[in-house]
């Protein structure tokens, strides 16, 4: 009996020293990919601010502020400027209505109101039908058929209107049609579609307000001004 304890002491020790050394293995791996990771996520968001706004020579990122909403929230806004002059704002916005949830989204507006280009940030909506709104809202380049091609003639087709590139949402209806909007709805994903239009609406309501921002650096309180979705 004593030989068997003597083995079960062992096999105790053993377990413990192999997961002391996986959990200093684990944190060494932790602290060597941290700084990476960090890096990247920079990088894409230097990238989405630059995709969204007209050409800048500032630092938006280090220019960014936050602006509050009254759902209690805020949503980061990175101002684009050439020398002293504002060219436009990316608002980072959001909708949790997404069908698999949360969807973030960078959008980018000029001075005159108008949308320049939008990058969406992250997602989990589904491959091939969701997942679609990283183009789906921006200009469709028209594919022609072989026919098309071989005879040299285009088949008339109606415009989409799907697209919210150069578009103002003072003037255009920021909702899918179905819902009496005049932006189209991705096929087969209309509640994705409400969801990053919810998402565009509310960074929209932000832009408005960091026309007031001033060079405090305060927190802006804006009223929320997108209204509440509600899947069918």
């Amino acid at each position: 009996m004593g030989k068997l304890k003597s083995s079960y002491k062992n096999m105790l020790l053993s377990l413990f020293f192999i997961c002391l050394l996986a959990a200093g293995l684990l944190a060494k791996v932790n602290d060597m990919t941290e700084a990476p990771i960090a890096d990247a996520k920079a990088l894409k968001l230097e990238e989405a601010i630059k995709n969204v706004v007209p050409e800048f020579n500032n630092n938006p990122v280090a220019e960014s502020y936050k602006v509050a909403t009254d759902g209690g929230d805020s949503l980061l806004v990175y101002p684009a400027k050439m020398g002293d002059d504002i060219v436009g704002f990316a608002v980072n916005s959001y909708s949790n209505n997404g069908f698999s949830g949360n969807i973030q989204v960078m959008v980018g507006f000029d001075t005159q109101n108008s949308i320049v280009n939008y990058a969406v940030l992250s997602h989990a909506e589904t491959p091939g039908l969701g997942s679609q709104m990283v183009d789906w809202f921006k200009p469709q380049v028209q594919e022609f058929s072989l026919i098309e091609k071989l005879f040299g003639f285009q088949v008339k087709q109606s415009e989409a209107n799907s697209s919210i590139i150069g578009k103002n949402p003072e003037t255009t209806k920021f909702e899918v049609t179905n819902d009496g909007g005049d932006i189209d709805a991705i096929s087969a994903s209309t509640i994705t579609s409400r969801a990053f239009l919810e998402a565009v609406r509310r960074a929209y309501a932000a832009y408005t307000e960091s026309e007031n921002y001033t060079s405090t650096g305060a927190t802006i309180a804006i009223e929320d001004e997108v209204t509440e979705i509600k899947e069918n």
